[in-house]
């Protein structure tokens, strides 16, 4: 089902919608506006933790996102005063039935891990709006996203020691590459949790803002990203995840490839038309 808000962008509120008003299973909300794709994570009750709905829900948006040849770049971001507080692990062992051996094996690929591939991989931007919790597997889909930009007063908090089992969903992957080893254990082993501040500074996300200004903020980076050249972008998005395990003669390979791509495109084209002629190019996303 879909409808159109005040502003006329249409708004499509998904599988897990049915089921909010009367369980809180919570929703994943999307939001067309024009090429940008926003994913509003809707469970501010729970801090958008998030249930096995919206997680399957996320996995099928995601998906058909990276076949729309229509979107240009993706936001996501929370209802209310948080980004997500994680997997729903409170519902998922609240059941009175056990779950059969091995449950987290067959599952967790095809759910969360799925949700931070998709993320990652996918060939668009994506953009991520931080404010309040970002936990667990709230904070690692947002270090998956290529852009996170957080309020100052944002926390970002890896609990799983705390909780007394090992991290999951990409943290030890996400972590040490994105600031080092030392820093990575520091919210790993030790649980540290790490303001918007200061994982700018650390460069473990994009930028940071004061709460006032985060929208407008994040905003103004995904609509740059959604008028780039669209094919490029989602190249140079591949070849950066290929190259971080990839030798130089394996990346340099990688990138002629994605050049020979590029340059049969209409952004490609433009670009060169725009460089000869002194102005701004005027990409299409083709």
């Amino acid at each position: 089902m879909g409808h159109r808000n005040c502003s006329g962008r249409r708004v499509l509120t998904l599988a897990a919608d049915t089921e909010a008003d009367r369980s809180d299973d919570g929703a994943i909300r999307t939001e067309r506006d024009g090429a940008i794709l926003r994913i509003t994570l809707d469970r501010p009750s729970r801090r958008n933790a998030l249930s096995h709905t919206m997680i399957d829900t996320l996995v099928s948006t995601l998906s058909a996102a990276a076949y729309d040849d229509s979107l240009r770049a993706i936001g996501i971001t929370g209802a209310g005063a948080h980004f997500c507080a994680g997997a729903d692990w409170v519902a998922t062992n609240a059941g009175a039935t056990r779950p059969r051996t091995g449950d987290l094996v067959r599952r967790i690929p095809h759910t969360a891990h799925r949700v931070i591939e998709l993320i990652a991989g996918i060939q668009l931007p994506v953009v991520a709006t931080v404010r309040g919790w970002a936990t667990g597997l709230g904070a690692n889909l947002a270090l998956a996203a290529d852009f996170t930009v957080a309020a100052d007063t944002a926390t970002l908090w890896e609990p799983f020691i705390e909780r007394g089992f090992g991290p999951d969903s990409g943290a030890t992957w996400l972590l040490p590459r994105l600031v080092g080893v030392a820093r990575a254990r520091r919210m790993l082993l030790l649980g540290e949790r790490v303001d918007g501040t200061t994982a700018a500074d650390w460069g473990l996300i994009h930028d940071h803002a004061p709460e006032a200004e985060l929208d407008v903020r994040a905003d103004a980076l995904l609509h740059r990203l959604a008028g780039g050249p669209t094919v490029a972008l989602g190249l140079t998005k591949a070849a950066l995840a290929f190259g971080a395990d990839a030798p130089l003669s394996a990346s340099l390979d990688r990138e002629l490839s994605n050049l020979e791509l590029a340059c049969r495109t209409a952004d490609f084209k433009e670009g060169l038309a725009a460089f000869r002629e002194r102005r701004a190019p005027d990409f299409t996303g083709r």
